[in-house]
């Protein structure tokens, strides 16, 4: 088979911030990455599920909202992936740094937490998700559209 263009990224090089994985027509993937790849610790199970739940529905209700098509996290608990329809690689990163400043001053509830919601539903951390969103706004603070390119 086929090595996936994830896989061709050389992880050793990789260093938090967001990146363009690939663009396929009119979507975009970002990579948000979150923490340094193979360098623990990794992000909590509960708050990265916490992240994802605030995170999409934050941005589902943005004003880019009908340009979002999936927000999720990597399985190696070191960021995420945001899927985007025609939206700018400016106006994506807005919508990045807008959606983890909203996590970050997150009170109240967390949206889909009920059992018929969500399939893990217990397992969230607020606290955590707010902590990781103040601590990786810095990272990606002034990011610009050159800076979405993969180091090599």
């Amino acid at each position: 088979m086929k090595r996936i263009a994830s896989f061709c990224v050389d992880h050793n090089k990789l260093t938090p911030g967001i990146y363009t994985s690939r663009i396929d027509g009119d979507i975009t993937t970002y990579d948000i990455r979150m923490r340094t790849p193979n360098k623990p610790p990794f992000l909590a199970q509960d708050a990265l599920h916490t992240i994802e739940h605030l995170f999409a529905t934050a941005a589902r209700n943005s004003r880019f909202a009908d340009k979002v098509i999936y927000f999720g996290p990597m399985g190696c608990r070191t960021g995420f992936y945001l899927l985007v329809r025609d939206l700018s690689p400016a106006d994506s990163i807005t919508l990045i740094i807008e959606t983890f400043q909203q996590i970050a001053d997150w009170k109240g509830e967390i949206p889909g937490t009920k059992p018929e919601e969500c399939g893990n539903y217990k397992e969230h951390d607020l606290g955590g998700a707010v902590k990781e969103a103040k601590n990786f706004l810095p990272v990606i603070s002034g990011w610009k559209e050159t800076d979405l390119v993969y180091k090599s």
